[in-house]
């Protein structure tokens, strides 16, 4: 997402190189490109044309230090107003009634009944709630279908009434039976159309008068670009909505929404579908998206992904591993999988500084570690608890089990070798300088 504004950005941010200040004559290219990236990324001209405006007269202000290259000043402002754009920072979720209400609307295919149980997961995992999702799209029995298939997996209860076909009576039986069984959140997925249409509003009217949501949550698919922003405003002047869950922002999307769906209804983007895995969703942090957009990489998000799958008594038992030197492949194994409940493979690498342009035109599957896996998985107990044991016939053995080749085993063993050094330098604190000596040997 976004790689082609960050291109562009980065062009922008260029035209000011070798010039020791901001002058209204030098940075007048650059103000242009920046602006006409932000109409290819789906930006109207009206936002684009106040947006660098803002830029400008920032970059020409007293505030901005003489002691900082040009380049550099104009990313911090460029930086800032895309942060600010986007909402300035994130917003969480209002929990005020017993139980709380969170109303669920869209149109048709933004991903409002996938989004109903991810958030539920979410609410469940993180936040500690227990969640009651309902079943009100009364039009759509795959929608209700859907929404059991994904309760089950999560392990979260659905309600629905079987030819009951009156959304708000579903809705407010809904609440009793919430009330009933202890359920603090009650999560409740409506009917979407094709279009926005006065008999859908005013279904999704009388449904929000029945329940007094607590939080109206709009389900939008960011790659329908502007048209997700005049969607948003038509339903807001119907629901007032607390907030937006911008989804497949993991696509190619130009991310016009992502960037211009606060200025223009004026309620924060909450959350954002990254993936197709029920366990991505993420809240939204506008600066931390806007680094993202400038190519300073994500790492709170990535220090947290790893925080939430990584808990201490397992690093004990992997820090006592690795100073026996009892780090084995299964060990390995089970750091792999962890990695993999993270996320989008590519995704995660993005969030590393200086790695976002790298990795745009790389083709990154999430399946990479199935190779490493097989060859793990061909490997003997004793083989992968001990992998010095591993020779020659071995490495064959292990090969042919796999699919792979002689070379991808002592690749794999290899690099193996040097990750159980490299993690015993740095628990033992051997220094910097016998570190630099194993990097520059790996190398």
């Amino acid at each position: 997402m976004f790689d082609n504004l960050s291109d562009r950005l980065e062009g922008a941010f260029k035209v000011l190189q070798g010039n020791h200040k901001i002058t209204e004559l030098n940075i007048a290219d650059s103000v242009k490109q920046i602006r006409r990236a932000l109409v290819e990324a789906d930006v109207s001209f009206k936002i684009a044309k106040q947006f660098t405006n803002e830029v400008k007269e920032k970059a020409l202000g007293s505030g901005v230090l003489t002691a900082v290259k040009p380049g550099q000043a104009m990313v911090k402002i460029v930086r800032d107003e895309i942060a600010e754009l986007m909402g300035g920072q994130a917003e969480g979720l209002n929990f005020t009634g017993k139980p709380a209400v969170i109303l669920m609307a869209g149109l048709q295919g933004s991903g409002k009944t996938t989004h109903s149980a991810k958030l539920a997961n979410f609410l469940k995992n993180k936040k500690t709630k227990k969640p009651l999702l309902v079943a009100c799209d009364i039009y759509r029995p795959a929608a209700i279908n859907q929404l059991h298939v994904l309760g089950e997996q999560l392990g979260i209860e659905v309600f629905s009434e079987e030819g009951n076909q009156n959304p708000v009576s579903i809705a407010s039986n809904a609440l009793a039976h919430a009330k009933s069984n202890g359920h603090n959140v009650v999560i409740v997925d409506t009917a979407g159309r094709l279009a926005v249409d006065e008999e859908m509003m005013a279904e999704i009217r009388d449904i929000h008068q029945a329940i007094t949501p607590s939080e109206t949550l709009f389900v939008v698919d960011s790659m329908t670009g502007q048209d997700a922003v005049n969607t948003a405003k038509a339903f807001n002047d119907v629901l007032n909505f607390d907030g937006v869950i911008l989804t497949k922002l993991d696509g190619d999307t130009r991310g016009g929404a992502a960037l211009t769906i606060k200025s223009v209804v004026n309620k924060p983007i909450k959350f954002i579908g990254t993936g197709e895995k029920m366990e991505a969703l993420d809240v939204f942090h506008p600066d931390r998206m806007a680094d993202r957009i400038l190519g300073m990489g994500d790492v709170v998000s990535l220090v947290e992904r790893a925080q939430e799958q990584f808990d201490e008594q397992e690093a004990r038992k992997m820090s006592k591993k690795i100073a026996t030197d009892s780090f084995g492949f299964d060990d390995f194994m089970n750091q792999i999988q962890q990695i993999k409940k993270m996320g989008n493979m590519k995704d995660l690498m993005g969030m590393i500084p200086g790695m976002g342009k790298g990795v745009k035109d790389m083709d990154i599957d999430d399946d990479a570690f199935k190779h490493i896996e097989a060859m793990i998985n061909s490997m003997t107990l004793d083989e992968r608890q001990q992998p010095d044991i591993i020779n020659g016939s071995r490495r064959k053995r292990i090969a042919m089990g796999s699919g792979r080749t002689v070379q991808d085993v002592n690749n794999l063993l290899k690099q193996f070798g040097d990750m159980r050094k490299m993690m015993k330098m740095m628990q033992s604190g051997g220094g910097r300088r016998g570190m630099m000596n194993m990097m520059r040997g790996m190398r």
